[in-house]
């Protein structure tokens, strides 16, 4: 297995990982009652985190632990994902 093969599996392990946190910050929102729509949740997905993170900063005084989880999966899924294509070029 070369290095290209395994920084592409972290880059798709790392889109997943973003995909659950989103649907799991949806659920959040849907049970206080937000406005949410599951369809359009991909595209709204930065819009969603946002909301999440601005209710449970007024809730607790901090974000809540999906918005960083959020943050961190999306940007890895960037890093691994550039590294992968970098590394393939000639």
């Amino acid at each position: 297995m070369n290095y290209i093969q395994i920084l592409a599996g972290v880059a798709v392990a790392c889109a997943l990982w973003n995909v659950a946190t989103s649907i799991r910050i949806y659920e959040d929102l849907r049970r206080r009652k937000m406005k949410v729509s599951f369809f359009w949740l991909r595209v709204m997905a930065p819009k969603y985190a946002y909301q999440y993170k601005k209710i449970t900063e007024q809730e607790s005084g901090n974000p809540g632990p999906f918005f960083y989880q959020w943050i961190l999966s999306i940007n890895l899924t960037l890093v691994f994902g550039v590294a992968a294509v970098i590394l393939r070029l000639p």
